[in-house]
C-alpha cells in the first residue's frame, strides 16, 4: 500500500510541476540605457530565461526606448545577437516616438536590426504587456 501511495504522490508531484511550467510564463524587459553592458545584460536575461524554462514555456519581450533604441539597430555591436535572438522567439520592439525624434535630429531613421518591430510608443508597450500579466525586468 504504501508503494502505490508513494507512486501517486510523485506522479501528482510530476504533474504539478509540469503544470507550472506549461504556465503563461511572460516577461517584458526594458532597455532604456545606451550602456552596453547593461544592454548586453538584458540579452543575456531574455537567453537565461528561455534556457532556464524551455523555448515553449515563456513568452519575452524586449522593449527599447529612449538611448537603449541603439541597442536594435544595425549600427549596434549586439546586432546579430538581436537578430538571432529574435529568430528564437524572442520579440525585440523599439519605441517609435524614440525613432521620430531621432529622425528629426539627424534628418534620416536609424535602421533597425533584423526582427525588430516598432510600437508607437515604449513606456506604452511595458505598460500594456505588464497589463497583461508580464513579469518586468529592469537590467
Amino acid at each position: 500500500m504504501k508503494k502505490i501511495t508513494s507512486f501517486a504522490l510523485v506522479a501528482f508531484l510530476l504533474f504539478i510541476s509540469s503544470q507550472v511550467l506549461a504556465a503563461d510564463n511572460k516577461v517584458v524587459i526594458q532597455v532604456s540605457s545606451n550602456d552596453p553592458l547593461t544592454q548586453k545584460i538584458a540579452l543575456n536575461n531574455a537567453v537565461n530565461l528561455q534556457k532556464a524554462l524551455g523555448m515553449d514555456n515563456v513568452e519575452i519581450e524586449v522593449v527599447a526606448y529612449g538611448p537603449g533604441l541603439g541597442m536594435l539597430t544595425k549600427k549596434n555591436d549586439q546586432s546579430q545577437r538581436v537578430a538571432s535572438l529574435a529568430a528564437q522567439d524572442i520579440k525585440f520592439s523599439a519605441c517609435g516616438n524614440t525613432i521620430k525624434k531621432m529622425t528629426k535630429k539627424s534628418g534620416k531613421a536609424p535602421v533597425l536590426t533584423d526582427g525588430v518591430e516598432v510600437v508607437p510608443g515604449g513606456v506604452i508597450r511595458i505598460m500594456e504587456l505588464q497589463q497583461q500579466g508580464y513579469a518586468y525586468v529592469r537590467p
